[in-house]
């Protein structure tokens, strides 16, 4: 597996599953988790964050829970979520899973999309951080949105956007404009 991470403007995080592991990483100072630059495969997923899912899509109508049915356009939808919790960013890994295996029940909106053959993930996008910037991302992210999904713990209008085109660059420059130093992993 290939892993680089983001440093500055210069280079683009990439973890891509079709290449070998680099265990060379120089994490930004924006994070706590800075001062180890040698990470295993499970050190992806060690710590507090904030992330984004980017799905690709055919159009579809899908049932969300009590939230009722939901059309889709084709495209891409970013999903904007917060790994704040005592697993922190091995919930990254669990959507992951869920979008390969379809094996669980839905816990959470965003699982609705893992489970359905229209979706499919494409790309994940996190920051280690222990500061709430869910909201802040899910704001300079914006656009086209899906009202109601994945913000019922906020005030937010959504935390799903649509896009007609893959958004990778768009998210992780959201990222940057926030501080944050975003790791790319290219499903």
């Amino acid at each position: 597996m290939d892993f680089s991470e983001k440093n500055g403007y210069l280079e683009k995080s990439v973890y891509s599953e079709k290449n070998n592991y680099s265990k060379n990483n120089d994490y930004s100072k924006n994070n706590d988790y800075s001062k180890n630059n040698d990470y295993s495969e499970k050190d992806l997923f060690s710590g507090k964050g904030v992330y984004c899912l980017i799905f690709e899509n055919s159009a579809c109508k899908l049932e969300i829970g009590k939230k009722g049915e939901f059309s889709f356009s084709p495209g891409f939808h970013i999903y904007v979520g917060s790994a704040l919790g005592s697993g922190g960013l091995k919930r990254v890994q669990r959507h992951i899973n869920l979008s390969r295996r379809r094996d669980r029940n839905p816990k959470w909106h965003v699982d609705y999309l893992h489970l359905n053959p229209a979706f499919r993930l494409v790309s994940a996008v996190y920051a280690f951080t222990s500061e709430r910037f869910e909201c802040a991302l899910a704001s300079r992210i914006g656009g086209d949105s899906v009202y109601g999904f994945g913000c019922t713990d906020c005030t937010c209008s959504s935390h799903l956007f649509y896009r007609i085109k893959n958004p990778l660059s768009e998210v992780t420059e959201a990222f940057e404009a926030l501080g944050l130093s975003a790791l790319v992993l290219e499903l």
